[in-house]
């Protein structure tokens, strides 16, 4: 027995093997990004917790890898274990083993370089559209890519070899099947323990290794693999469930409160929509709608907002209309913009409304209210309108046509992601035209891509920023070109007296983690031009969930919506702006801010003058409140079906039906 032990033992001699590179690999690369950013974590004393914690995490993930396949490899006979096909099996599993944490840790650099993370739920999402990463990829890091793919396949390629030899000593490695089967009932129970890394009650989780105010600093513990199969882990499990910040706040409780705040006319139940009624400021002939979501142009490129002087159109048409100084955007995606500001939804730790399938039907759209009113309902985009969903969505919710990249005959110019802003514009610009001379009434939601990664776009348009011509500067400063020009036109055309245009960002094109919810990169241009209205600087804190009820109230639509933002027109006082960054929840006002993770308490900051945040002990009376209603509104909207309108279904031109009196009580 005492010799049977050794050689039972000594089959597992591969496992370990891999088990100890994989930590060594893991924490090397860990210990390469906490140099990369070292201020951050010796600001927050995280060398300790960062390095600690995260051997904590790869033994956790290694124990994914190996756990079951050592268990059963200790369990076949020896002679099963000679053979070719079974030794191939193991040797290439556990080659995956090492191969794609590698992978993961490789990539991570680029990506954090953009968003400020880890690899995670925006790093899984990218991964189905094949075609635009690939493009995204080749043009604008080509050379990181390759370097990135040579490494895996060097890895790869040794990792086998090596490991399909280290296995041929351990294929006749045996001891009894009782001696065996208990010792892999052993590895297995170590490896479960391993994976859940706690005796607690809740198993190890990103939150509960969350330490610092610096959410850079928060994922440094993890590693890439970890985070992206967390992610997963949460994309399957989310519906119909959802995440709520692990407050237990009773659903009627968040109802109640909502209504209040709003005025709603009919209450919430799990069977009927909240529905807000509000005076429109605008009440003669209902005006056309035109929304133009830039794409990635937060306030870091916006002159006027105090930026890089590269939006010389944006800011000259500022001084023309009202202009938001403290516009925040709900995400760090396009998805997040859409579904705020075509909604007015509220963001949520769950995907976007646009991918989710509860909102593939009856979900509340500008274009859903405006199709009654028998107005042409069109999304006029320049790239694939498939990505991300956003045709699906927005066909079944509201919008008649969607015009994309296949619609465009002849383009002047085409990349990566679609034709450029330009064709774009003057395609949205003949349908306006065309729609106005037949007395149609038109929602137009245009949406840019040319300020995108790897930042294509004609030559010859601007002054280049920066030398090099495929920059984000040079991209800002061209997609703010494309706008000028298209604004211009459109200000001299037939439609102009009877339009309210909406000019705003889908998000900045970079979120660090620096806090965290880091503010500044949530802050983005947001302008309104409208018949009569006189020109003005905004400087009241606002969120994108304002802009639908702003534009109705604009527009002449008095129908009442499920959208909870505030009617510009009409809100007086300070405002508050929503943002959700990874799992993070922020509310702020013009003073202070409320955080909210998942498993942690509330943590709450001053908000000086110039934006900077300070943690504080106590929040002002109410603020946490609101911020948890806030926080859990999109989620059980969601679920309960509440952010809808009753009545005629999408396609339906007659005005909506007037409500009874039952209603409005």
């Amino acid at each position: 027995m005492s010799r049977s032990v050794p050689r039972a033992v000594s089959a597992l001699t591969p496992f370990l093997l891999v088990f100890v590179v994989g930590l060594a690999l893991l924490s090397a690369s860990r210990l390469g990004l906490s140099l990369w950013h070292a201020d951050a974590v010796g600001a927050a004393d995280g060398w300790t917790p960062v390095l600690l914690q995260g051997l904590r995490v790869d033994v956790a993930t290694m124990c994914m890898f190996l756990g079951v396949a050592a268990g059963l490899y200790l369990l076949l006979p020896a002679g099963l274990r000679v053979r070719g096909p079974v030794r191939l099996l193991f040797a290439a599993w556990l080659t995956l083993a090492l191969v794609l944490p590698l992978a993961l840790e490789l990539a991570t650099p680029a990506f954090m370089h953009e968003y400020g993370l880890r690899p995670n739920r925006v790093f899984v999402e990218y991964l189905l559209y094949p075609q635009e990463v690939a493009a995204t990829l080749g043009k604008g890091h080509l050379g990181s890519s390759l370097l990135t793919l040579a490494l895996t396949v060097i890895a790869a390629v040794l990792g086998y070899r090596l490991l399909h030899r280290a296995m041929a000593p351990t294929a006749d490695a045996g001891g009894s099947w009782t001696l065996r089967a208990g010792l892999a009932v052993l590895v297995l129970a170590l490896s479960a323990l391993g994976i859940r890394s706690t005796l607690g009650h809740r198993p190890m989780n990103p939150a509960l290794l969350a330490f610092s105010g610096d959410a850079t600093v928060n994922t440094l513990p993890l590693n890439s693999f970890y985070s992206v199969a967390f992610s997963v882990r949460d994309l399957l499990r989310e519906d119909p469930g959802a995440r709520r910040y692990d407050i237990a706040t009773p659903d009627a409780a968040v109802a109640a409160y909502m209504r209040e705040r709003t005025g709603s006319i009919r209450a919430a139940s799990t069977s009927a929509p909240m529905l807000v009624g509000r005076a429109p400021a605008y009440t003669g002939r209902p005006r056309n709608l035109v929304i133009v979501l830039e794409e990635s142009l937060g306030a870091q490129f916006v002159g006027s907002l105090g930026g890089l002087p590269l939006t010389p159109n944006y800011d000259r048409l500022s001084t023309q209309g009202w202009a938001f100084d403290q516009l925040y955007a709900t995400g760090t995606r396009s998805v997040r913009g859409i579904e705020a500001v075509i909604s007015g939804y509220t963001p949520t730790p769950s995907q976007a409304t646009v991918k989710r399938p509860r909102a593939q039907g009856h979900f509340f759209t500008l274009a859903s209210v405006l199709a009654r009113h028998g107005y042409d309902t069109t999304f006029y985009y320049g790239g694939e309108s498939h990505f991300d969903n956003m045709r699906g969505f927005l066909l079944a919710n509201g919008f008649k046509r969607v015009i994309d990249r296949k619609d465009y005959v002849a383009p002047a110019f085409v990349g990566s992601w679609g034709v450029s802003d330009e064709d774009l514009f003057d395609r949205a610009h003949a349908e306006f035209t065309r729609l106005q001379a037949e007395g149609k009434p038109f929602l137009g939601f245009v949406f840019t891509s040319s300020n995108h990664d790897p930042f294509e776009f004609p030559d010859g348009r601007i002054q280049l920023h920066d030398a090099q011509k495929a920059t984000r500067n040079n991209a800002a400063k061209y997609a703010d070109y494309a706008l000028g020009r298209f604004m211009d036109r459109a200000m001299a055309s037939p439609y102009r007296d009877d339009t309210v245009f909406l000019i705003v960002a889908d998000h900045d094109s970079r979120a660090f983690g620096r806090t965290l919810v880091p503010v500044d990169n949530f802050h983005i241009p947001g302008l309104i031009i409208a018949p009569g209205l006189a020109p003005q600087r905004d400087g009241r804190v606002v969120s994108q969930i304002d802009l639908g009820p702003t534009l109705l109230s604009l527009v002449g639509i008095a129908d009442p919506t499920p959208m909870i933002g505030a009617d510009l027109t009409r809100a007086q006082g300070p405002g508050r702006a929503l943002m959700q960054y990874d799992q993070n929840f922020a509310y702020m006002t013009d003073d202070a801010m409320v955080v909210l993770q998942p498993s942690q308490p509330a943590l709450i900051f001053s908000r000086s003058a110039d934006g900077t945040l300070l943690p504080r002990d106590s929040a002002p009376p109410g603020l946490v409140r609101d911020a948890t209603m806030h926080a859990l509104w999109g989620t059980l909207a969601y679920e309960h079906g509440w952010h809808t309108l009753p009545g005629p279904s999408r396609g339906e031109t007659a005005p909506a039906t007037a409500f009874s009196a039952a209603d409005k009580r």
